[in-house]
């Protein structure tokens, strides 16, 4: 799997000029177990099963060691820039830095780091650099959404009915749709609740699930744990990992190779991106041509409830906007999307009281923007806002909170061929 998303590796078997999805290539040594377990005995490691996945990204990618390297030290370089006995190189197992300890930044060896992103960029296929001239929607930071995300982990799975709404919907559409699928990309999978009923519609698909919170991958079922553990343990042989295999990544640099992905599905994600034009460039350069994208994004309208009560009683709010379904559609177009569907439907859930409201709009998210309101309401303007929901409630009592829910779809059209076309122009006149 890691083979097919992340390029070509040195001695790969072909057949018939075709990659064999059933092998990933040997390097030159067999993997040393010593080394494994000295590395696996950092608990960082073992952080979502990466203990398996660093080994099955250096076979995939078959990198390069200062071991492999005549004239080096046998000391593997972490990615911090010194040498380090803890990583030390067995075989052909660099030692990749763990998403545990990018946000410690702190290397294996306990080294401190300036990185901090949570994929090791430096040992990744590299990635086409482009300049985007269209400006981010609104002024907010991928950093502050990892951590207000990371924040609402733990009590996620208590207020996401919609999110599991919008999912069933979305695999309703995608059950109606035939497509070969041997490589799904669930972006954005948080927890990881699709997964099961993605791989029910699409058995045998290799489920790859990337997520920008840390602690919602950490947070997931444990059998997608034992899944990506025992898949990777019976690919060290020189086979394929199987089933559920979960990395932390933004959706704008996606740590995987053109044209590697079949399907990518993406619930509820889109909304939250500063910019959501790259993350969907992002998208199509990972799928290949004739490949489907499939998403659900929150619309203008959602939450229009508590704006208006916020913009009643709290002058200085700022909301977080949302895009609209058409805004969406040409995002598809000019990422090389064709025959793209967009359609908008509203979903409303009610409560028994303000607060609940209010902690279910929370835990959804937060709010991004670098211009919001810093620190908390006053007592008076808490109240006010209470009351103002309150006022909205129906004759049982139940107070009502709109959900503007988009969901789209594409497919990758093949790049077309530039055209010439000559034009005549009359000679111009001469006195």
């Amino acid at each position: 799997m890691l083979q097919a998303l992340c390029g070509p590796v040195q001695g790969q078997a072909e057949r018939k000029g075709e990659v064999d999805s059933e092998h990933v290539a040997r390097i030159d040594r067999p993997w040393n177990p010593r080394g494994a377990a000295q590395l696996g005995t950092h608990r960082e490691r073992d952080f979502l099963g990466l203990a398996e996945i660093e080994f099955a990204l250096a076979q995939a990618l078959a990198l390069p060691c200062e071991r492999d390297r005549p004239g080096q030290e046998t000391r593997a370089r972490q990615p911090c820039g010194r040498r380090c006995t803890v990583g030390r190189c067995r075989a052909a197992r660099p030692p990749i830095m763990a998403v545990a300890d990018c946000a410690s930044g702190r290397c294996a060896g306990g080294h401190r780091s300036a990185w901090r992103q949570p994929i090791l960029r430096d040992w990744l296929p590299a990635l086409p650099a482009s300049v985007s001239l269209i400006p981010a929607r609104v002024d907010a930071s991928i950093q502050t959404v990892q951590r207000q995300f990371d924040a609402r982990a733990a009590r996620f799975p208590h207020h996401d009915a919609i999110v599991r709404e919008v999912a069933a919907r979305m695999l309703e559409r995608l059950s109606c749709m035939r497509h070969p699928t041997a490589r799904l990309l669930d972006l954005g999978c948080g927890r990881g609740a699709c997964r099961s009923s993605l791989q029910r519609q699409f058995p045998g698909a290799q489920w790859l699930g990337i997520d920008l919170a840390p602690a919602m991958l950490r947070a997931a079922p444990d059998d997608i744990a034992w899944r990506q553990r025992l898949g990777n343990w019976l690919g060290r042989g020189g086979g394929t990992p199987r089933g559920a295999m979960r990395v932390c990544a933004s959706a704008e640099r996606l740590p995987l190779a053109d044209a590697s992905i079949d399907l990518v599905f993406s619930n509820l994600m889109l909304h939250w991106h500063p910019a959501p034009h790259e993350a969907i460039a992002e998208i199509a350069r990972v799928l290949r041509t004739g490949g489907l994208v499939m998403f659900s994004s929150f619309g203008p309208d959602t939450w229009k409830e508590l704006r208006s009560a916020c913009q009643a009683t709290l002058a200085d709010a700022r909301p977080m906007p949302f895009v609209d379904m058409h805004d969406f559609g040409d995002m598809l177009v000019s990422a090389g999307f064709e025959a793209p569907v967009m359609e908008a439907e509203i979903v409303r859930l009610t409560f028994g009281s303000a607060r609940a409201l209010l902690a279910e709009a929370r835990a959804l998210g937060g709010n991004p923007r670098a211009d919001r309101a810093r620190g908390l309401p006053s007592g008076s303007r808490a109240r006010s806002l209470l009351q103002a929901l309150q006022a909205t409630a129906d004759p049982q009592g139940r107070i009502a909170l709109s959900f503007e829910i988009a969901i789209g779809h594409g497919w990758k059209a093949p790049p077309r061929a530039g055209r010439v076309q000559t034009i005549t122009l009359p000679r111009p006149r001469t006195r």
